[in-house]
């Protein structure tokens, strides 16, 4: 039987008190790895990219633009997004405001393979 865990932010965030890291599953025995997101930046958000198992956006608060596959999605506080496996995806903040978003990745541990972006600014 599995006991129950905590892990404080402390242990996961790259820049505390901000949101922003991640906890693999493994570390808790499971096939969930969650990444915390956090952006008050317009414009800014994670760069094109693939995971070979599924991913499951849940927007906190902001607004984002969501590129999975070929589809624009946006989304708002509320919202949750699906990324498939094997489609290329990113997001962005759009504003105004801060853009927080947990991520579920389908997984023990995350891995992703960064892509080229063909939407990219130089």
């Amino acid at each position: 039987m599995k006991s129950p865990l905590r892990i404080p932010q402390s242990e996961w965030s790259r820049t505390p008190p901000a949101w922003l890291g991640h906890v693999d599953g493994e570390r808790f025995g499971t096939g969930a790895t969650v990444l915390m997101y956090t952006s008050e930046e317009i414009g800014k958000g994670p760069k094109l990219h693939v995971h070979d198992y599924d991913e499951i956006f849940v927007v906190l608060e902001g607004r984002a633009l969501f590129t999975v596959g070929g589809t624009e999605i946006e989304a708002q506080a509320g919202d949750i997004v699906f990324g498939p496996a094997g489609q290329p995806h990113k997001f962005h903040n759009l504003g105004p405001g801060i853009l927080r978003t947990v991520d579920i990745h389908v997984a023990p541990k995350w891995v992703q393979e960064n892509l080229p972006d063909p939407d990219a600014r130089s």
